[in-house]
């Protein structure tokens, strides 16, 4: 059988670094690239991966993209309303090219989590089970990245408002994550295993505020607010009221815990500490 290893969503945030952390463990032959928009995938071919251009939408195309593939990796698409079609045609793919294992990059304990944005991750979890396929779940706790939009507009109000209350982040970084995935994508002993992926501290709200003040050199806290106050501050702020609804269940989910698991599996996996908040923090500003 091939060895090829693909990557879907290779020119996304993930992707493009899973690539890199690829590229540092195996020849660049062995990894098929496989991205939407020709242009973007440009970069990839400077690389000298095997570079395949596929629509998710289009089943036809995804087929063409996984032939000869051995493992595959399914990057959850950020397509929502979509993304369910799409992971099944990746899915329905795997099968049709008979790879070894598919890897998918699912949520924090998305089989048992009750939160609202687990659920097409469960539901794609439970996909690739009955596909027959051997696979590993990947289920990743909250990004350091998810926290742009608080390091670029606190430091400019000195407040960060939110309705998490006592709630824990066990966040982790792309390059983090990242690493992680192009370990068990070459790499044995992972055959239907489901990872929880986290950063090694579970911080609060006052924490985040404090590295976002570290890291602007700004002074910055976290006011907290009932879930109703944080609605008003919202729509006071000119926030639409779809995303008004989806930030204030955000945080309640969060206050109730569903992202404090600090599980130490990410650590092991990459075999070193992960990169703490006020570095992955400051690290995105630099970049920014």
């Amino acid at each position: 059988m091939s060895d090829l290893i693909a990557v879907t969503g290779a020119t996304g945030a993930l992707g493009t670094l899973v690539i890199d952390q690829l590229l540092a463990r195996v020849p660049a032959e062995r990894i098929v690239a496989i991205a939407r928009n020709p242009a973007k995938a440009a970069a990839l071919e400077a690389k000298k991966v095997q570079v395949r251009i596929a629509d998710h939408d289009d089943r036809a195309a995804v087929d063409a993209a996984l032939d000869g593939v051995d493992v595959a990796l399914l990057i959850s698409g950020n397509e929502f309303g979509k993304r369910m079609v799409q992971h099944e045609n990746v899915i329905r793919a795997a099968q049709q090219a008979d790879v070894s294992r598919i890897v998918y990059t699912s949520a924090a304990h998305a089989d048992t989590s009750p939160t609202f944005i687990v659920t097409e991750h469960k539901a794609t979890e439970q996909l690739i089970r009955e596909s027959g396929l051997t696979y590993t779940m990947l289920r990743m706790n909250s990004y350091h990245e998810n926290y742009v939009p608080f390091l670029t507009s606190a430091p400019e109000t000195g407040v960060m408002i939110g309705s998490v209350h006592e709630g824990r982040v066990a966040s982790a970084d792309h390059v983090d994550y990242a690493e992680a995935t192009a370990v068990v994508l070459s790499t044995d002993g992972h055959d239907n295993l489901a990872y929880e992926l986290a950063g090694d501290t579970a911080w609060t709200y006052p924490e985040l505020a404090a590295a976002i003040a570290e890291v602007s050199g700004k002074p910055v806290v976290y006011q907290d607010l009932s879930s109703e106050e944080h609605a008003e501050a919202l729509r006071a702020n000119g926030v639409d009221e779809q995303t008004v609804g989806f930030l204030v269940q955000l945080d309640k989910d969060v206050s109730n815990g569903v992202s404090a698991d600090a599980t130490g599996e990410l650590h092991k996996l990459i075999g070193r500490p992960t990169i703490p908040l006020v570095d992955g923090l400051r690290a995105i500003a630099a970049r920014t």
